[in-house]
């Protein structure tokens, strides 16, 4: 029985996109891409979201800066900039005399938010051949991205995304994914030890780069997490969103 679908094999076939075209990407086309992607789930149906669209060419060249030299983000012919947004929220509030006590949950509420919607857009935009790349980036200076964006109190940039036509001469392969019995569990997590399976995927995306004439670490996956997330990352993070209107208590 055949159960797959036009939609799931756009998603199986997804691949990251950082080189496009100078064909740009019409207004029309942008603004069906964020009419589906209004759709998404949120909870509580309080939307908690915004979306910034962003073409001006020293606006995206800032960006690339606040994402740490993504040049790609400079070149792509439209940014979306996917916010967690509280600031209606409090608008609501004092419509009715009232406070909005902002907490982990309106934090981590809104961040969600943003990032089905962002996940919606990606799939929509993918449906009419474009290619994206998300920028997590945009959290390395969320205080600025906000001022360059001119977000208001209770709103932040959780990532971004590039959108564009795919230049046909350097669209990658598509990377492989952690075993299937390591992320899937049913009805509950299992308790295996996945050190081997970690080990095999290890090889298997080693073996992904050396077919594309990358001489990385042997170990390439587990060696560069590792590496990386052996210290605090964006310890800047929590006192920026904090000063932006987020609350983590």
């Amino acid at each position: 029985m055949t159960v797959s679908t036009s939609t799931t094999e756009l998603q199986k076939n997804h691949v990251t996109i950082r080189r496009f075209t100078d064909q740009d990407v019409a207004d029309e086309m942008v603004e069906e891409i964020i009419a589906a992607a209004r759709r998404a789930p949120t909870s509580s149906n309080m939307q908690t979201y915004s979306v910034v669209v962003v073409r001006n060419p020293e606006t995206k060249k800032q960006l690339a800066v606040l994402s740490g030299g993504q040049k790609h983000v400079e070149t792509c012919p439209v940014f979306f900039a996917f916010c967690a947004d509280i600031s209606r929220l409090d608008a609501a509030c004092k419509m009715h005399g009232q406070e909005l006590v902002r907490g982990l949950e309106t934090t981590l509420v809104s961040s969600v938010d943003a990032a089905l919607v962002g996940m919606s857009a990606n799939i929509a935009a993918e449906s009419f051949g474009l290619g994206v790349v998300m920028i997590g980036g945009m959290r390395n200076h969320p205080e600025d991205a906000a001022k360059l964006l001119g977000l208001p109190d209770g709103c932040y940039v959780v990532y971004g995304m590039c959108i564009g036509w795919p230049d046909a001469e350097h669209v990658p392969n598509q990377k492989p994914r952690l075993p299937h019995e390591l992320v899937v569990h049913y009805e509950q997590y299992s308790s295996a030890d996945p050190t081997e399976k970690l080990d095999e995927h290890d090889k298997e995306l080693a073996e992904h780069y050396e077919a594309q004439g990358r001489n990385l670490d042997a170990a390439a996956f587990t060696g560069p997490i590792a590496k990386r997330l052996n210290s605090h990352k964006r310890p800047n993070l929590r006192p920026e969103l904090e000063r932006l209107g987020f609350k983590f208590d």
